[in-house]
């Protein structure tokens, strides 16, 4: 096994061990155990989209929205910072008091 994916509903999985470009890696969820071709370098620990992600679509993992994709995210690649963005502590999201109050 190379990768967790933790819930099925998750577009990225976990890389277990550091992930080559061209390996096809064994995506292991629960007892099902799928093949997928690895299209760049992951660090172990980082996340490998194993679905086609569009700019836009929330992403998930352990079943929950981590982030957005802040571009297309290819299955196969490593999806991270570099691509997805937080949805959690984002200061620039807080309503403006219109009384100046906050």
């Amino acid at each position: 096994m190379d990768a967790l994916l933790l819930n099925p509903e998750d577009q990225v999985a976990t890389a277990v061990r550091e992930l080559r470009a061209g390996q096809i890696a064994q995506i292991s969820s629960g007892e099902t155990v799928q093949e997928l071709k690895i299209l760049e370098n992951i660090p172990y620990g980082h996340k490998v989209a194993v679905q086609d992600i569009l700019k836009g679509m929330e992403v998930r993992k352990y079943g929950e929205v981590i982030g957005r994709a802040s571009c297309e995210i290819r299955s196969g690649t490593h999806a991270h910072v570099q691509n997805i963005e937080s949805l959690r502590g984002r200061g620039d999201w807080k309503k403006e008091d219109p009384n100046g109050t906050d």
